[in-house]
């Protein structure tokens, strides 16, 4: 394993099926659901689903990039979520549930503009990709209970 590990952060609507999906991608070494993307200092679950914090249910990945690089995982981010619906993943709704990549370098939020923009171009989603990219903030680690949440329960899907 390498000793150099970077940080990746994404939004995609429920964190639960966003953190199941990182979780099995080869060279994610770690995954955290939480909270961020807001103004509220440490906020809790009610807090967000409220809707006044402006926080997203967002997942932070730990991964090796000499396993995994991070166009690979903003790939993984396109294909587990529908980016072109506004603050809305199915039946959850809210700004809580928007779709964001939130970068922790210049590199990252260049790559994250590229493939947006392509994604756009290829004309594969007949709306236009509605995807936030904007500097990771802090991050506020969501109650122990959603940590692993399916994991825990043995459920494969959310």
């Amino acid at each position: 394993m390498s000793a150099k590990v970077e940080k990746a952060c994404f939004a995609a609507g429920c964190f639960w099926h966003v953190e199941l999906a990182f979780s099995r991608v080869k060279g994610v070494l770690s995954t955290r659901v939480g909270y961020t993307g807001g103004w509220s200092e440490d906020p809790s679950y009610e807090d967000v689903c409220s809707g006044g914090t402006d926080h997203a249910e967002a997942v932070l990945i730990t991964f090796d990039p000499d396993v995994v690089d991070f166009t690979s995982l903003l790939n993984t981010f396109w294909s587990i979520h529908d980016a072109t619906t506004l603050n809305r993943q199915g039946p959850d709704v809210g700004t809580q549930y928007r779709s964001a990549v939130f970068y922790f370098n210049e590199e990252q939020k260049q790559a994250a503009e590229t493939s947006k923009k392509e994604m756009d171009e290829a004309g594969e989603c007949v709306d236009p990709i509605v995807t936030e990219i904007s500097p990771a903030r802090s991050f506020y680690p969501a109650e122990e209970y959603h940590q692993k949440y399916l994991e825990k329960r043995g459920m494969g899907e959310c």
